[in-house]
């Protein structure tokens, strides 16, 4: 947490720049006159999606966190949700900063410099391309935006397509464990992107009642759950092949659920699964390609 000190240097400055904050120079390439054209984004999945729809020449920082496309990865960092360096928002002149909602306070502050601020409100798997289609008219990509949300919806539908009328397999999705053990296990709930990628799959999410995003369990929990498939989700770092075999050794002391008999237990590996981005569509199709293998050839 900032010392005092720290935030009072932080008022200051805003205030200052308030004061005199140098307007951003012409358009970028392809943006409507009149749209944002630094933009700065705190926000991974919504990082993503201005690269998708094409602003992303309009964007001139991005979280710590950041880690796709190759481009943004080239800009300034400016921290993340806990700790944004504000002065350093500030010194970049942003016409547009992307914030969680959640964050009033460093909404209130950048407000006070004469900041305009995207609250983004993560949700389930329709906030994707909704929140694309809203940023395209906020950045002046409208077009670019309809017409990326339209593939990744056209997509998302060949697999509800596809899908329908198979027998739903009991899943669970966990995505978050100690390595190499089956400890501390974070598992899906019934609410948010994750579980509805389960249920778009053709999938049985087996904490689907727990009416929250994740669950903390433990393995008589999930005995009790007798899931048919599991699908263990890393991030964060590349396992190679024999780390994803040690990790999924780890299910193996579970010896009687019906996933470890039946060799149904998926490691999949990449930040597209935990980031509610564009790649999301690519996390889906994988997550379908466990739930069901035959979905892409329709049998």
């Amino acid at each position: 947490m900032r010392s005092l000190v720290q935030l009072a240097t932080a008022a200051a400055l805003i205030a200052a720049v308030a004061c005199a904050r140098p307007e951003a120079s012409g358009s970028r390439p392809g943006a409507q006159p009149g749209a944002p054209q630094r933009i700065i984004s705190i926000v991974p999945a919504v990082t993503e999606m201005l690269f998708a729809i094409g602003a992303g020449p309009q964007v001139v920082a991005v979280s710590s966190f950041d880690t796709w496309p190759a481009d943004a990865l080239k800009l300034p960092k400016v921290g993340a949700l806990l700790d944004p360096d504000i002065e350093q928002v500030i010194r970049l002149r942003p016409d547009l900063v992307i914030v969680y909602g959640a964050e009033s306070e460093l909404r209130a502050k950048l407000g006070r410099a004469g900041i305009k601020t995207y609250p983004y409100v993560m949700g389930g798997l329709a906030n994707l391309t909704k929140t694309m289609r809203d940023l395209g008219r906020q950045v002046g990509r409208a077009a670019e935006a309809e017409a990326a949300a339209a593939a990744i919806d056209a997509r998302f539908d060949a697999i509800r397509r596809r899908v329908a009328g198979r027998p739903k397999p009991r899943t669970l999705l966990v995505f978050g464990r100690e390595p190499g053990s089956l400890r501390a296990i974070d598992a899906s709930g019934g609410v948010g992107f994750l579980s509805d990628i389960v249920e778009l799959a053709g999938g049985e999410n087996v904490f689907g009642a727990v009416k929250r995003e994740s669950v903390r369990v433990g393995t008589e929990e999930i005995l009790a759950a007798r899931p048919q498939i599991v699908i263990d989700l890393h991030y964060g770092r590349d396992l190679a092949p024999d780390q994803i075999d040690r990790e999924r050794d780890a299910w193996k002391s579970l010896g009687s659920l019906p996933a470890v008999r039946e060799g149904k237990i998926a490691i999949l590996v990449g930040n597209q699964f935990v980031v509610p981005g564009p790649r999301l569509v690519d996390a889906a199709e994988a997550i379908a390609d466990v739930v069901h293998p035959q979905w892409r050839s329709g049998r």
